[in-house]
C-alpha cells in the first residue's frame, strides 16, 4: 500500500502517451497538440501525441481503455466518442465503464452553412424551403456519424423535418458541392465553416450552440432563431482508463484547467477556431453521459445505421 501511495505521489514520474483517434492535422489533432504541449511544460515529463485513426475515433479509445490504468496512457477525444457509443453496442470496449471522462478543454458549435445563391436567407427561410420540399433537399456531413452529420440530424429532429443526407469524405469535400449547388445546406466544423463565411464564399445562417459564438457574434443561435432547445457543440476532453487513481485524475484534472486560464493558450485555441470550454471531471462526464442518451433517442428516431 506504501509503494502505491508514493506512486501515485510522484506521478508522473516518466512520458505519458496521449491517444488520438484522429489524423495529424485535424480538429481534435490540433487542440490535442496544444493540450499535450502545455501539459508537457506543466508536468515536467513529455506528453507524446501517438495518432491512431480510424473508426471514428474508437480505434485510439480502445487502446486507452485497454491500457494499465496509472495515468501514463491518456485519450484525447471529441463528441465523436458519444455518438460511436450510443449507436454501436458491440464495440470492443464499454464506453461508459471502460474509460473515465477527466476534464473538459473545448466545446466549438458548428456553423449552418447554404450557397450565396440559396433561397435561405435565415433558419426561417430554410425551414419553409424543407417544409415546401419534404425529402428533396440535402444536406452534407464529412462521414457517417460524425458530428457535423448528427448537427443535422438533430435539426431534422428537432424541427420534425426530412431532406437527404449525402457523407463526405471529410470537410473540404462537402463543402466544394455545398459551393457548387450540389447540396442544400451543411452545419460545417467551425474551422471549415468560419474561414468560408468571413471571406463570403458562402452565407451563414445561424450557430449550434447555446450561447452566440465570439468568433462570429452577429450569427444567432439555432434556438434565438426558432429551433427550440437545439443546442449542440463539438466537445474535446481527456479521458483515462477506469481504475485510474483518483489523485492521478485530480493532478491531470487541475493542470490542464490551470493551463485553459493563460492568455497563451486562449491565444492557441482562438487562431485554431476552437471554442474553449473549461470542464470539471463533474462537468465533463455530465455532458459524457447526456450526449451518450441523446444522441440515442436521435439515432433511433431517424433509423440511422452507423455500424
Amino acid at each position: 500500500m506504501l509503494v502505491i501511495g508514493q506512486a501515485i505521489a510522484a506521478y508522473p514520474d516518466k512520458p505519458i502517451k496521449m491517444m488520438i483517434g484522429f489524423a495529424p492535422g485535424s480538429a481534435t489533432d490540433i487542440v490535442g497538440r496544444i493540450i499535450a504541449n502545455d501539459l508537457s511544460n506543466a508536468l515536467k515529463q513529455p506528453v507524446v501525441v501517438e495518432n491512431r485513426g480510424g473508426a471514428a475515433g474508437t480505434i485510439a479509445a480502445d487502446v486507452v481503455a485497454k491500457s494499465a490504468p496509472d495515468g501514463y496512457t491518456i485519450l484525447f477525444a471529441q463528441n465523436g466518442l458519444a455518438i460511436n457509443v450510443a449507436a454501436n453496442p458491440k464495440l470492443p470496449f464499454n464506453g461508459q465503464k471502460d474509460l473515465v471522462p477527466v476534464v473538459g478543454v473545448a466545446a466549438t458549435p458548428h456553423i449552418l452553412i447554404v450557397n450565396n445563391s440559396s433561397k435561405a436567407k435565415s433558419v426561417a427561410d430554410l425551414i419553409d424551403l424543407l417544409k415546401a420540399n419534404p425529402g428533396k433537399m440535402s444536406f452534407a456531413s464529412s462521414g457517417m456519424g460524425n458530428s457535423d452529420h448528427m448537427a443535422g440530424e438533430l435539426f431534422l429532429s428537432s424541427t420534425g423535418l426530412r431532406a437527404i443526407h449525402v457523407p463526405y469524405k471529410g470537410g473540404s469535400p462537402a463543402v466544394t458541392d455545398l459551393i457548387g449547388g450540389q447540396i442544400d445546406f451543411y452545419f460545417a466544423g467551425m474551422p471549415v465553416g468560419l474561414p468560408l463565411y468571413k471571406g463570403d464564399k458562402v452565407r451563414a445562417l445561424a450557430v449550434t450552440s447555446k450561447n452566440r459564438f465570439s468568433g462570429a457574434p452577429e450569427l444567432p443561435t439555432l434556438q434565438e432563431a426558432g429551433v427550440k432547445g437545439y443546442e449542440m457543440t463539438l466537445w474535446q476532453g481527456v479521458f483515462v482508463p477506469a481504475g485510474t487513481p483518483k489523485e492521478v485524475i485530480s493532478t491531470l484534472n487541475s493542470t490542464i484547467l490551470k493551463m485553459l486560464e493563460t492568455p497563451e493558450v486562449k491565444e492557441r485555441f482562438i487562431k485554431a477556431g476552437v471554442q474553449i470550454a473549461p470542464m470539471n471531471t463533474q462537468q465533463f462526464t455530465e455532458l459524457y453521459n447526456f450526449d451518450i442518451s441523446r444522441w440515442k433517442a436521435v439515432i433511433e428516431k431517424a433509423k440511422i445505421q452507423l455500424n
